[in-house]
């Protein structure tokens, strides 16, 4: 926090008629000191006030850091499965299985879910153990894309 030093000077008037008060600041690396003098009739006295000294808190900017976004990471999820269809051009499908209790019995129960996935260079085959990753939506059902091809088929 930096401190700025206020200096306040006060005439009086001499007449009824409304002051005019002129402020003026330096602009220095030092703390600010800000000046307020107050002009009235020919006729009057100067007389000062006080000197008060006033915090001031520097608004907290909002640009981030790098070090911040590279903290976050990416929030795509990746998945592994096995490919079970590669017929369809640059698309595949992969099944994706994975061990859940039953809610009420507690059972351990495998689920699987079928997902399509954008394969650029049509590498993948059937029986291929691969990762997948969240995209935006190539197409209707498409909103997945290979990241890299953990095992090969025999």
């Amino acid at each position: 926090m930096a401190t700025t030093n206020v200096k306040t000077t006060a005439v009086k008037p001499t007449t009824k008629k409304v002051a005019e008060v002129k402020k003026t600041a330096t602009k220095t690396t030092a703390p600010k000191v800000t000046t307020a003098t107050v002009k009235a009739a020919p006729k009057a006295t100067k007389t000062t006030v006080e000197v008060k000294k006033v915090e001031v808190k520097k608004a907290k900017t909002a640009t981030k850091t790098v070090k911040e976004n590279v903290a976050r990471g990416n929030r795509r999820k990746v998945m592994r499965g096995i490919v079970t269809s590669n017929k369809m051009d640059k698309t595949g499908v992969v099944e994706i299985t994975r061990k859940v209790p039953h809610p009420l019995y507690k059972k351990v129960v495998t689920k699987t879910t079928r997902f399509k996935f954008h394969d650029e260079k049509n590498e993948c085959s059937i029986g291929d153990t691969i990762e997948i990753m969240e995209t935006r939506p190539l197409s209707k059902d498409k909103y997945f894309r290979l990241v890299r091809i953990i095992e090969k088929v025999k």
